[in-house]
């Protein structure tokens, strides 16, 4: 009978024992996907229109020296998403011209609108990228923390110890060796189910720093756009 009640009593210590271990695994794990698909989702639309808002500025500007002037005036560092090929390219100015509003009744004033029209939803779009890296980045942080939290209060080499010692009805030299084979074993499989940390937010997405908004530049910005203009020919075209 006493040996009923211990063994429905291990039963219910080592269930106990599992779905906590589990159950606080599970729900890590369940965090970190998320975060997965949030940064797979902000990387497939908010630095998409990034990109393509850079794209179009530099199609627009064109020439080298320009477009290079532009990126010291909007306290860029680098020629983000850029490639020689893109200002040359039919098919991708087709697309990121595809849906754009232009203003002004000349073809030289609807050109100088776009460019400024355009920085203009770049700076929106890179504030919106910059909150949203935020706030993955605390969405990181936090998982780590919980990562670390679990390991303090569930180490899996004690538990398995502890279990153990539940199936031992004696204490004998025995069992010290099967302590001694059961740790490794229990180190072996603690480190096969080591829960990793996510990788660090700036290791998928790029750091975009923050942008000169528009009102200040705004005036050498239009001198920028009456530069570019000259090197475009009448078939390109503004609608």
């Amino acid at each position: 009978m006493e040996s009923d009640i211990a063994k429905v009593l291990s039963f219910e210590i080592k269930k106990e024992l599992a779905d906590r271990y589990f159950g606080f695994r599970k729900i890590i794990e369940e965090d970190k996907q998320e975060l997965d698909s949030q940064v797979k989702r902000h990387s497939m639309t908010v630095e998409q229109k990034i990109c393509m808002d850079l794209v179009r500025i530099y199609i627009l500007l064109k020439d080298e020296a320009v477009i290079q002037d532009f990126l010291d005036l909007a306290g860029l560092e680098e020629k983000m998403y850029y490639d020689p090929y893109f200002l040359e390219s039919p098919t991708i100015r087709k697309r990121v011209f595809a849906g754009v509003t232009v203003r002004g009744f000349t073809r030289k004033g609807r050109f100088i609108h776009l460019v400024l029209d355009s920085y203009a939803t770049l700076v929106e779009h890179v504030i919106e990228y910059i909150e949203s890296f935020g706030e993955l980045l605390e969405k990181q942080e936090t998982i780590a923390e919980e990562i670390k939290l679990f390991y303090q209060k569930n180490d899996l080499v004690n538990i398995m110890g502890f279990l153990r010692s539940l199936d031992a009805p004696v204490f004998d030299n025995s069992m010290l060796q099967a302590d001694a084979s059961g740790l490794g074993s229990a180190q072996s499989l603690e480190k096969k189910m080591r829960l990793e940390p996510p990788l660090p937010i700036e290791h998928i997405l790029p750091i975009i720093p923050p942008l000169i908004p528009l009102r200040p530049i705004r005036k050498n910005l239009k001198k920028l756009a009456k530069r570019a203009f000259q090197y475009h020919t009448k078939d390109f075209q503004v609608e």
